[in-house]
């Protein structure tokens, strides 16, 4: 293992949880979170990874910003995701798939992570990251679902290799749903959406769609895809609608997990 930069650990709460920050960690590539589940001392069994990209408002340098919305914060709120999860940070600009797969080594490398079981989640920019990821490296991730976003890979052809989920607001004014959209009818039009699923939420807004991180059905819908899928065939039997959206939050009602931070 290679020394550590400027990290910082979150203690164990009471439900186990732990979080840990990693800088400097790998020349040139983004700093990170590591969040490790209920139990992850205890289990035997590889545990399943989620890679959350977050969009351009928690760009920077500054970690924490990375814990304002999404599966991080969903743990803070109480929701029980039963996987490690990747949470690095872009300083700016697009998102590079390779960066982000140097961190999946990394983390393969220190973690007791299942690598058949890696799905990858992002919103906005962090919608875009998700598309030009998958669609870079199909092999590597089992599903991915890409809220808000597009992608701006040149050759899109592999996108259709994976099971995928795109969601898209219909009155978004900061990405218009047009993005996603096109993604979609190149996927038609090349006959690869077969592992295809997209939803264009009628009304919904560009940050409507961050409610999705809090729904146990995104995780649900993640988790039932596999590598080892044979002809890796898309789930189609969770939906996540406007409705489903309306209850995000309502059983974490007094719920939260603290990770409190500490050098």
């Amino acid at each position: 293992m290679g020394m550590l930069c400027c990290s910082v650990v979150a203690k164990p709460t009471a439900k186990g949880h732990m979080l840990k920050a990693y800088r400097g960690e790998i020349p040139q590539g983004y700093n990170f979170w590591i969040y490790t589940p209920l139990g992850y001392d205890t289990i035997t069994r590889p545990v399943p990874v989620v890679i959350f990209l977050h969009g351009a408002s928690l760009c920077g340098r500054n970690l924490e910003r990375v814990r304002r919305y999404g599966p991080l914060d969903a743990v803070a709120k109480g929701r029980e995701i039963p996987a490690v999860i990747i949470a690095p940070q872009n300083p700016g600009g697009p998102w590079v798939p390779q960066k982000i797969i140097d961190i999946l080594s990394w983390t393969e490398q220190h973690f007791n992570v299942d690598s058949t079981r890696v799905y990858a989640i992002g919103m906005s920019l962090g919608g875009y990251g998700t598309l030009d990821l998958v669609g870079t490296f199909p092999e590597k991730i089992a599903a991915g679902m890409a809220l808000c976003g597009g992608c701006t890979l040149k050759d899109q052809n592999r996108l259709g290799e994976l099971p995928l989920w795109i969601m898209h607001g219909t009155a978004d004014r900061a990405i218009p749903v047009r993005y996603s959209k096109v993604v979609v009818e190149g996927m038609i039009s090349r006959h690869q959406a077969l592992r295809l699923r997209y939803d264009w939420l009628p009304g919904a807004s560009h940050g409507a769609l961050a409610r999705i991180f809090y729904l146990p059905e995104a995780y649900q819908w993640l988790f039932s895809h596999t590598l080892t899928d044979e002809n890796r065939p898309v789930s189609r039997e969770i939906d996540i609608t406007l409705q489903t959206m309306s209850h995000a939050y309502k059983d974490l009602t007094n719920r939260g997990t603290t990770l409190t931070v500490v050098p």
